[in-house]
């Protein structure tokens, strides 16, 4: 991204841009201590006074910031985005997704292109609206095509770690938005559990959709896929699955509205 992007979201003025400096890396690993430990729960593990998540991949990703054009000073971050190009992954520690699933599949998907890591997406309760939403994928669509992107994934979350608690909305995803085989990443070997808990017809499949975090359900309008299994995350309390995302096969309503960015 070259220039800012902006929106008026409710009353508030919001712009969104890539990380520039140390202090606004800084700022985005302090929103996400605020989002993913003070209120979802992640076990920190060694006391952190300082208060950020941090960890080796931030130096290499870039960073999508979402700024309140009208917030006082140290509390214009509201929310954020992780990007890894698959060219810098392999200059150094791979996908931070790897850790969690195969995904060998997705390997000969880039074709011409490239594939992007989609992470660490978080947005402060009060501006968790689609506007905020629209806004950072107005940027995500700026950044693929300056980039040549040809397949973005990543992983969502489930808040907590109880899988039954969410057995019919993980059942409803495996069974009806599952990644064709050909490009589906699976959980590694003993780190996570299936998600077709349920049988197809034994579960209110409406319901089972109205329960999904609103992040998958975000993913699934631009066409998303899933794939097999799901990561149980200790650390950070929840439940991962990986997102499979073609930037061919967004949908086209979404590529109309966010053609003026890309």
């Amino acid at each position: 991204m070259q220039r800012d992007l902006c929106s008026v979201v409710g009353q508030r003025r919001l712009s969104l841009r890539l990380v520039q400096d140390e202090r606004e890396l800084n700022a985005v690993q302090r929103l996400r201590w605020r989002v993913f430990y003070a209120e979802m729960g992640a076990d920190a593990g060694a006391p952190r006074p300082e208060h950020l998540d941090a960890d080796v991949y931030d130096p290499l990703c870039d960073h999508l910031l979402v700024i309140d054009e009208d917030a006082s000073a140290g509390e214009q971050v509201v929310g954020t985005y992780r990007l890894l190009r698959e060219s810098v992954a392999k200059r150094s520690f791979g996908f931070y997704s790897a850790g969690e699933f195969d995904l060998a599949p997705l390997a000969h998907l880039g074709g011409s292109g490239e594939l992007l890591e989609l992470g660490r997406s978080c947005v402060l309760p009060p501006y968790r609206t689609s506007g905020t939403i629209s806004l950072l994928w107005r940027g995500i669509a700026d950044y693929i095509a300056r980039h040549d992107i040809a397949l973005m994934f990543g992983c969502a979350s489930f808040a907590g770690t109880d899988v039954d608690a969410h057995a019919a909305a993980l059942s409803y995803l495996h069974h009806r938005h599952l990644a064709p085989a050909e490009c589906r990443p699976s959980v590694l070997p003993g780190k996570g559990v299936a998600m077709d808990r349920l049988a197809p017809g034994s579960y209110d499949e409406r319901r089972a959709l109205m329960e999904l975090p609103p992040l998958v359900k975000g993913y699934m309008r631009v066409g998303a896929k899933f794939g097999e299994g799901a990561y149980v995350d200790h650390a950070f309390n929840t439940i991962d699955v990986c997102v499979v995302m073609p930037v061919e096969a967004i949908a086209d309503r979404y590529a109309a509205r966010f053609s003026a960015a890309a």
